[in-house]
């Protein structure tokens, strides 16, 4: 899967977790850019995200992801591994 595919799947979840189908998302977008985003739509998000992808983030990875662009990095990552 290509990076601009993964991307473009945590867009579609980040727009059905925050219940905003207008939502604009970046690679830069981060929690403090969307009004709705908070620790318990971080929760969501980060386990629908999970379960698209059929992967498993580590908690520094979720920790330190700041905004989508690095949390599409942490999936390749793992999506990645997977294909080898």
């Amino acid at each position: 899967m290509q990076r601009n595919e993964v991307f473009q799947k945590i867009t579609e979840i980040c727009r059905d977790v925050f219940e905003n189908d207008d939502l604009i998302l970046t690679e830069q977008t981060g929690a403090k850019d969307v009004e709705e985003w908070d620790s318990l739509t971080h929760l969501n998000l980060i386990s629908d995200i999970q379960e698209e992808f059929d992967i498993t983030l580590t908690l520094e990875e979720i920790t330190k992801s700041e905004n989508l662009g690095e949390l599409t990095d942490a999936c390749m990552r793992h999506l990645q591994k997977e294909a080898q």
